[in-house]
């Protein structure tokens, strides 16, 4: 049978409305998300204690590994090409069944050498029923390469947050249950698969795969080095916890990694989908916008937006740290206080960084992100050798002294590709950044001269006098940002006012 090319839905909406459609789309549900997410998680975090969380952390470090492989960079090159064929797609979801059939059984195999490896004899039987992750994965990965190309970010927003109330029912009967750390087992796996059967029926993705995969080797080639780049990332992103976890016991690892995951709350979980928006969009400007600027551009707005809520974010952590963590956890895990304020130093370089790569795989180089992964795995894996006889202020220490390193080699290697000058990033950094930084002091003067208050209060009148500081800095030092980007979400030509 003849196959027909299969390309990007060629309406009459320009470029711009599909990309500010997808955002508010992505954003939007992931905000809803995540709200749904983070109050099961808390709640969960208040039932069970940091050794569960420091088992499950332990797990991780293979899965994080072996996920690295699981094909979503074969499904990327699918969403990077300008046109793909039924077989090609067909070939793909192939790929896919094949890669995560076998990366669960080697998750089976590894089990016990990691619980060897961390002391821990629990790891092995976690390991084994996580494996089950995979089998989710072609369902996961291929619908959203298919929904992907037609920047139709509606249907996956709709999969996201029934996942999202699916998982938080599950955490919650679970901690409730008594189900102790297999709680944070059962969750992703009730996450995982119900966000496969949304996707895979909103994508029609439901195919018979194709083993055939002659004739599939720019795609095989092309996922190969972005998984590359990802074994990278793997190697950066737990190093830390693979180092720290044969070192520190399970609670004082539980502490470790419970303050990344609140420092790392925006990075990780509101930057990744407004980057799957805008590898999208870069690669479609690439094919189908005139001006070869246009991608160093769209770059920069996106780096002056996503800074003016990140900074904020990261700078409000530091300054409310000690009464966010006993608000929200609770006062047995006052210990992650002191590592949080010291790991939000470090995440605006963190968040700068991983905007890079999108720009960069969009244009074709996805070289420059394993390059940089390279230099990230290095530079951590060195730091975090050095920090962890500190404990977890040791290892938050070693992430404030590696990261800027890091993000200056990056830069350097991936804006010439990108085509955006150093300058302009910087000047679309500094206007949040002064903002930040001032709203940042008159919170920290407001903390001084409190009174005794609990917990839950003094983080209110922290908060407030916060929000109201840095809106005020922020018509002061960022007035034409704030503009365009409310004109943005308005569909409405920005106003350029007088300076």
């Amino acid at each position: 049978m003849e196959m027909t090319a299969l390309s990007p839905d060629p309406t009459a909406e320009s470029l711009a409305s599909r990309i500010r459609r997808a955002v508010i789309w992505r954003s939007g549900s992931q905000i809803l998300a995540q709200t749904v997410q983070w109050a099961a998680t808390f709640l969960v975090i208040r039932i069970l204690g940091p050794a569960d969380y420091g088992l499950v952390a332990m797990t991780q470090v293979v899965l994080a590994l072996l996920n690295m492989l699981n094909g979503y960079g074969l499904a990327s090159g699918l969403v990077q090409q300008a046109e793909v064929t039924e077989r090609q797609i067909r070939q793909l979801f192939g790929m896919l069944i094949v890669l995560n059939g076998g990366l669960a059984l080697a998750q089976v195999a590894l089990a016990p050498l990691a619980a060897a490896y961390y002391r821990q004899p629990e790891v092995t039987v976690l390991l084994r029923v996580q494996a089950l992750v995979y089998l989710t994965t072609p369902f996961i990965a291929l619908p959203l390469a298919l929904l992907s190309r037609r920047m139709d970010f509606r249907h996956q927003a709709r999969a996201n947050i029934a996942a999202s109330i699916a998982s938080a029912t599950a955490a919650l009967g679970g901690a409730s249950a008594g189900l102790g750390v297999w709680t944070l087992v059962l969750a992703p796996l009730t996450l995982f698969t119900v966000r496969a059967a949304m996707l895979t029926w909103s994508a029609r993705a439901l195919i018979w795969p194709s083993f055939d995969f002659r004739g599939a080797g720019s795609l095989a080639r092309y996922g190969g080095v972005v998984a590359a780049g990802q074994l990278f990332w793997f190697a950066q992103s737990q190093a830390d916890v693979f180092i720290a976890g044969r070192r520190f016991a399970p609670a004082t690892l539980g502490i470790y990694t419970t303050a990344l995951f609140l420092a790392q709350i925006f990075v990780s979980k509101f930057v990744p989908p407004l980057n799957e928006v805008a590898f999208s969009a870069y690669a479609r400007m690439r094919h189908e916008a005139e001006d070869d600027g246009a991608v160093a551009r769209a770059f920069v707005r996106a780096v002056g937006i996503v800074m003016i809520a990140a900074l904020p974010f990261y700078l409000g952590l530091f300054v409310t740290a000690e009464p966010l963590v006993l608000t929200v956890l609770g006062p047995k895990w006052a210990a992650v206080a002191p590592v949080v304020r010291l790991l939000a130093l470090a995440m605006p370089f963190m968040t700068l960084l991983v905007l890079f790569t999108p720009a960069c795989d969009a244009r074709g180089r996805p070289g420059v992100g394993v390059g940089n992964g390279a230099w990230g795995a290095a530079i951590l894996t060195i730091a975090f050798l050095i920090g962890v006889r500190g404990g977890p202020t040791g290892m938050a220490t070693a992430w404030i002294v590696a990261y800027p390193l890091y993000l200056g080699i990056s830069a350097r290697r991936a804006l010439p590709v990108i085509g955006a000058r150093a300058r302009d990033v910087a000047r679309a950094i500094l206007p949040p950044l002064l903002a930040s930084t001032g709203m940042a002091l008159i919170v920290s003067l407001v903390d001084r001269v409190l009174p005794a208050m609990v917990p839950a209060a003094r983080l209110g009148v922290l908060a407030g006098t916060g929000l109201v500081a840095y809106g005020a800095w922020l018509m002061l030092f960022a007035r034409p940002t704030l503009l365009a980007l409310i004109a943005m979400v308005r569909r409405a030509p920005p106003a350029h006012p007088a300076a």
